[in-house]
């Protein structure tokens, strides 16, 4: 018999089936305006799974992960603008420099925890972004970059560019759902399962033969690599680069929109950046201190909800999922299990 698909994995093909339409049916609905902002929040999402690979099955809170997104973005438009590289290159280019920087940083960053782990990576962060700021004849500082985007492919006389709106929707898109997919693997390996079990209990993963410091250092380089392509698809997108997006309240962000969407699972980032940048765009019409209600809310999914949105999700979906009967029926708790004796006896 074909194995029935969950609500949430309904729900999942429901939610791809609607991004694939938003190019054709916003501007029917009059919000031509808001396929940009669809692409934007797929590629923030991106950047939040990046935050919560981290923070959610590794344990590592990190407000660093700004500075990959940068190196990505500035690589990008320097292989670009500087090296003369066409448009795969320079992509290439931009998430290469964004690993590399990743793996110099991790070397010192992954021997720490905790608010140590925090600090330093806001530290480097600084770093990189005073450079930024002061190195303005390359990264054009607080003033940014412009930059031109190279057609991403030519097939005899038809020219395929990021200047085409709807060809620059679909390809953030299948580059972001690769990126998911890809995460999806690692995290359903038995890589992904030691971030966990380095995440639970870091001494007794050591006992039985395994090095918590290298698996916390891949967890940051893999981490560091998906922030630069978010970072290369934001550059390309917004044709342009900032000293600003080195800087550490970027990663904030990223982490409030894991934490709002449900820290440790695959999705949950994609909901809290929807969440937030849609209540943001719809408040900042209206309010000039919408940032007040943002803050808000956040304090109200930490103290009130700390499963986030998917956490919420899923329950609503389970409950919708009983029977009429089972969901006004009471829970009987089940009594604790006997403990045993040695031999198996009481």
């Amino acid at each position: 018999m074909p194995r029935r698909l969950a609500p949430l994995q309904i729900l999942g093909l429901a939610c791809f089936v609607l991004l694939l339409a938003v190019p054709y049916a916003l501007p029917l609905l009059g919000a031509k305006f808001w396929v940009n902002i669809v692409a934007e929040i797929m590629i923030w999402s991106l950047f939040a799974a990046s935050v919560n690979l981290l923070f959610g099955y590794t344990g590592l809170l990190s407000f660093g992960q700004a500075l990959y997104f940068g190196f990505g973005a500035y690589g990008v438009a320097l292989g670009v603008d500087i090296l003369g590289l066409s448009f795969w290159p320079a992509v290439l280019f931009g998430v290469f420099v964004a690993g590399a920087c990743a793996a110099i940083t991790g070397i010192f960053a992954a021997r720490l925890t905790w608010h140590y782990f925090a600090i330093i990576t806001v530290v480097f962060s600084l770093i990189f972004f005073f450079v930024a700021v002061g190195w303005k004849s390359v990264t054009g500082g607080d003033d940014g970059r412009p930059f031109t985007v190279p057609p991403v492919l030519k097939v005899g006389g038809v020219e395929f560019t990021l200047l085409d709106p709807t060809f620059q929707y679909y390809f953030i898109m299948t580059v972001v759902g690769a990126c998911f997919y890809l995460m999806h693997v690692i995290l359903k390996s038995p890589l992904g399962y030691t971030f966990i079990a380095v995440r639970e209990n870091a001494s007794r993963l050591g006992l039985i033969g395994y090095s918590p410091y290298l698996i916390r250092y891949i967890s940051f380089v893999i981490a560091g690599i998906f922030a630069g392509v978010a970072g290369v698809l934001f550059a390309l997108f917004a044709r342009y680069v900032s000293a600003q997006y080195l800087f550490w309240t970027v990663s904030g962000e990223g982490v409030i929109w894991a934490l709002i969407g449900g820290s440790g699972t695959l999705f949950g980032p994609v909901l809290g950046a929807t969440f937030l940048i849609v209540v943001r765009e719809e408040l900042s019409i209206y309010w000039e201190h919408y940032l007040f209600a943002v803050g808000v809310i956040v304090i109200l999914f930490v103290a009130f909800a700390p499963g986030g949105l998917m956490g919420l999700l899923t329950r609503a979906l389970d409950w919708l999922a009983k029977k009429p009967a089972e969901r006004t029926a009471p829970e009987i708790a089940k009594p604790a299990p006997r403990a045993k004796g040695p031999g198996g006896g009481p």
